[in-house]
């Protein structure tokens, strides 16, 4: 018996390191340098390596898999928790007495997702007189090693972490004096860095030339994560059942899911005004937008239209030619995502004229569009919602969360959605305020959405995590000055989860 359930856990191993990707043994790496030596690690190919560093040290067997369970959760691969016999709810419940990943390195990993790639830069070149002149270091995670082999990083020593954030993001310096606070004991100190005013434009679309853009950190997350302490830990017995699909996460949830599985997935379609007659200026960057939202989706199997500079007649024209087509026959679902200029529950077209975002979506109910009915139609907008700009806020760690409840003050999305099931509506911003787009890398909404698509679809998370997700990523955004910050919104009348089928191919990003 006993040999048996050793296989059955060699099983599930392998079965595991099978839906990691190279980004996922990294992550996991790094989040076992405090149990493995740097040494060892160095040598770590695959995450049946690391398996196998765990099993020899004794932190993992088919008895004791909580380890393993904190990894991937740590690491957002919920969709696998369950083939140990876990829950994203249950993992949390027991880290406090069960975790073994340290707050410090809890820390760091979470600067490591945070820094960009334009910040990375900026961080070598603050640290060249300290970093091996001839070493490649081309992502966060081997610069933190890096710095930590330097001897410039340690658990109780993160001066040079509160150097370059000072310098590079107050933003991401904040997630490090959390630890402090919370890790070391030091007493609170108020953030007195200067923060420099910058005049918006009157753009509807704000526009930053800088590629610098920066995060900031939720400080309930922070203590509820690095607070936690290491105790020596029981495991219940693993559920070892190899049968019935990807997950028991995805088995579970069948008779709550929408059907995914047709011969074709659905049609999107990217409406990407650029250029504009009169007084609205060009949207400089939109096209990699486009680029993005194209690769990705067609990754995920929808067949992909692009329509660029429409009037906004030529907007109704062509969502009453797709409302009337025969293409949504035997498709699971419908995409609509809209690049423009905006103001409160309305896109411009190129002529400059208004077209309602609820009457954009009212062309797709089971009354305009029978095809579609009991499908899921998703529409992303990225547009402005008004012209003004949301200010950071600086909190510590007991300071109170703001409230934002009285910043509507026209249509919210949920107006903007049509009284009917089935639909969702990811907007780039709360009502009556701004969004930004760079101008040669594109919006901080559409690429967090692309980047986490690409990042939560393999691990069979559905479409409302997925933009929770995003959600968090664009709020920790901030502009160079950080004095200027967005915050997307959905809202959706689905009756059920959407979780998109995980494509055989590798995401867009991992192609090139």
């Amino acid at each position: 018996m006993e040999d048996n359930d050793r296989w059955q856990f060699r099983q599930l191993l392998l079965f595991i390191d099978e839906k990691l990707g190279s980004e996922d043994v990294a992550a996991l790496k790094f989040l076992c340098t405090d149990l493995i030596t740097f040494r060892r690690l160095e040598s770590v190919q695959s995450a049946m390596d690391i398996f196998q560093l765990l099993i020899d040290k004794d932190y993992l067997n088919e008895e004791d898999t909580f380890l393993l369970a904190e990894l991937l959760y740590r690491i957002k691969y919920h969709s696998l928790l369950s083939k140990l016999g876990y829950t994203k709810e249950k993992v949390q419940e027991h880290l406090h007495e069960k975790g073994k990943v340290s707050a410090y390195r809890q820390m760091l990993y979470e600067l490591s997702e945070n820094i960009t790639n334009e910040m990375l830069q900026e961080i070598l070149f603050l640290l060249r007189n300290h970093l091996p002149k001839r070493r490649r270091t081309t992502s966060a995670l081997e610069l933190l090693i890096l710095l930590e082999k330097q001897g410039l990083l340690t658990e109780n020593n993160v001066q040079t972490l509160e150097e370059v954030f000072t310098n590079v993001s107050p933003d991401l310096l904040q997630t490090v004096n959390c630890y402090r606070m919370a890790k070391v004991s030091l007493p609170q100190q108020e953030n007195t860095l200067p923060i420099k005013e910058s005049s918006p434009s009157d753009n509807a679309d704000r526009v930053f030339s800088s590629p610098q853009e920066t995060s900031i950190r939720s400080v309930s997350s922070t203590i509820h994560d690095n607070v936690a302490p290491n105790l020596t830990q029981v495991f219940s017995k693993m559920n070892l059942q190899l049968s019935g699909g990807f997950s028991g996460a995805e088995n579970e949830s069948k008779v709550s899911s929408y059907k995914m599985d047709g011969p074709q997935r659905g049609i999107c379609l990217v409406i990407n005004n650029v250029k504009f007659d009169g007084d609205l200026l060009e949207r400089k960057g939109s096209y990699k937008d486009a680029w993005e939202l194209e690769r990705v989706f067609t990754w995920l199997g929808l067949d992909v239209r692009t329509y660029t500079d429409q009037t906004s007649d030529q907007i109704k024209e062509l969502l009453q030619t797709w409302q009337r087509s025969e293409d949504h026959k035997g498709r699971d679902c419908f995409v609509c995502c809209i690049l423009s200029h905006g103001e409160s529950g309305a896109v411009y077209g190129k002529d400059g004229k208004l077209v309602s975002i609820r009457t954009i979506m009212a062309y797709f109910t089971a009354k305009q569009c029978p095809q579609l009915t009991e499908k899921p139609k998703l529409f992303f907008v990225q547009a402005c919602q008004g012209k003004e700009i949301q200010r950071p806020v600086y909190i510590e760690a007991d300071a109170r969360v703001p409230d934002y409840s009285s910043i509507q003050e026209n249509i919210s999305p949920s107006e903007s959605i049509p009284e009917e099931a089935d639909f969702l509506l990811g907007m780039a911003t709360i009502d009556g305020y701004a969004s930004f787009r760079h101008v040669q890398e594109g919006t901080w909404y559409i690429q967090a959405l692309c980047s986490k698509i690409q990042l939560l679809v393999p691990r069979g998370e559905d479409i409302l995590s997925i933009l929770t997700e995003v959600n968090e990523d664009v709020s920790r955004r901030v502009d160079r000055y950080g004095t200027r910050k967005q915050m997307p919104q959905p809202a959706y009348t689905l009756r059920r989860k959407l979780i998109f089928p995980i494509p055989r191919d590798p995401p867009p990003s991992q192609q090139y």
